[in-house]
């Protein structure tokens, strides 16, 4: 069977050059985007990427494979960002090192809360069996404790404020995002970050 669905050219539009992989991907991308978690099948990618419906499982065997590889993307997405965050400290107080960390992490995941909800819910029960997964996550926790110079402290201000980023996507509370958008949670996240670990201020 041809790639391309019987359902003519507005589909089709979706895949190029035959790079289905990336097709898949890109169209995977754009339903976390525009739409929910819940709607990630291979048959909804298949259909936004208008393929066939046997077409995605070429690359991914199951519907498992696909969330592996978005979750993994995103947390190569995530380490990147602190990375970039963490190339302007130089000089700065703990606390304040601290804070623009939290703000890069949270910027992220107000960003792609969708991908984020995967990259650590339940989606994913088996990533034992995946360890590109695990790789992809600890370089996150290393680059944060890279970052302050102190991979304790590292996992303590990730578990902060990944904790405060799930609290928040799970709608327990509120920081403004409720009535503004997800936009303001990295300045939030700044304010709590430093109360929190004001008494490491020793530099």
């Amino acid at each position: 069977m041809n790639d391309h669905t019987a359902g003519g050219a507005t589909r089709g539009r979706a895949y190029h050059h035959g790079d289905l992989r990336n097709a898949l991907l890109e169209a995977a991308r754009k339903i976390l985007e525009e739409e929910s978690l819940a709607n990630l099948s291979l048959r909804a990618v298949a259909r936004r990427a208008g393929v066939s419906h046997a077409a995605p499982y070429r690359h991914f065997p199951n519907h498992e494979a696909l969330l592996v590889e978005i979750a993994t993307e995103g947390f190569s997405e995530l380490k990147n960002e602190i990375a970039t965050a963490a190339t302007n400290l130089a000089g700065d107080a703990e606390s304040d090192r601290i804070a623009k960390i939290g703000a890069a992490y949270m910027r992220f995941v107000a960003r792609r809360p969708e991908v984020a909800s995967l990259m650590f819910g339940p989606q994913l029960p088996n990533r034992d069996a995946f360890p590109s997964l695990g790789i992809a996550a600890d370089a996150v926790g290393n680059e944060i404790g890279t970052a302050l110079h102190d991979s304790a402290l590292g996992l303590a201000v990730w578990a902060a404020v990944h904790g405060l980023a799930m609290l928040i996507l799970r709608n327990v509370i509120d920081l403004g995002q409720r009535k503004s958008g997800l936009d303001v949670l990295p300045s939030r996240a700044e304010i709590i970050l430093r109360s929190l670990f004001s008494t490491n201020q020793t530099k």
